[in-house]
């Protein structure tokens, strides 16, 4: 079974922001792993852990600085870690089609499964993971809460308003992982030693960009309005069709 895990390097909430002359400084910011990418790599591990032949591979979007994250999968207990070069990080579609690019040259077709954290905690749009299982052509259940492998069939349950509702997947498939899901382990110095160690591959996830909308520029809202008394409604009229505010 091959078991493709798709994580996030994100700004650590701890970390300390200065404002300099009105701007961010955020070159003391912190980058670590996405916390809900870690309830997919545990999943990943656990699923290795009970059933044996399993290979968990992680891919992450970036250049050479998402080497911690990736680094970090390994010694949660990933068998592999893959960069995936040349992508966009300006929206989910971008990520989602660098990493189905790189998930494709890798197995030279589908995994059996891959795993998702629920969203990023600096974006939090929880796009990625369906947007992959449609450019993968798998099946997918977003925020998962439990998960069994049966048999060849994957039975996973998510919490929704008012109930719990449970699916059968049969692979490929695409989960996002819960909170709750599962309890993430701690590496120790053992494990962290021997991930840096391991070799990172590198695929090309080089996409053409998606058309969408490029903010420039954001002012504050204008909040000082001009009131004035009309004596007649035809008043009124005329000055809306004057100023243009109505057709």
């Amino acid at each position: 079974m091959n078991i493709a895990v798709c994580i996030n390097q994100v700004p650590d909430t701890a970390s300390g922001i200065e404002v300099v002359d009105s701007v961010p400084d955020i070159g003391y910011l912190n980058k670590v792993l996405n916390p809900y990418d870690e309830y997919a790599i545990e999943e990943a591990v656990r699923l290795k852990e009970l059933h044996g032949d399993v290979m968990v591979t992680a891919f992450s979007v970036g250049d050479k600085k998402h080497y911690d994250v990736l680094r970090k999968a390994l010694s949660m207990g990933a068998d592999r870690a893959c960069l995936v070069e040349g992508g966009c990080h300006d929206d989910s579609r971008s990520v989602a089609a660098s990493l189905g690019k790189a998930i494709r040259f890798h197995y030279e077709g589908l995994p059996d499964l891959v795993v998702c954290g629920r969203e990023s905690s600096d974006c939090n749009r929880a796009q990625v993971p369906l947007m992959l299982a449609e450019m993968l052509g798998a099946a997918a259940v977003t925020a998962v809460t439990k998960l069994l492998y049966e048999d060849g069939v994957l039975r996973v349950w998510r919490e929704i308003e008012g109930g719990i509702e449970e699916y059968a997947l049969y692979p490929p498939a695409v989960i996002s992982a819960e909170k709750g899901l599962n309890i993430p382990r701690k590496t120790n110095i053992k494990a962290v030693m021997k991930a840096r160690k391991e070799p990172v591959l590198h695929i090309d996830g080089t996409v053409e960009a998606s058309q969408g909308v490029l903010y420039r520029d954001f002012s504050a809202i204008r909040r000082q309005k001009n009131c004035r008394f009309l004596e007649t409604a035809e008043d009124l009229v005329r000055i809306l069709h004057e100023e243009r505010r109505i057709l």
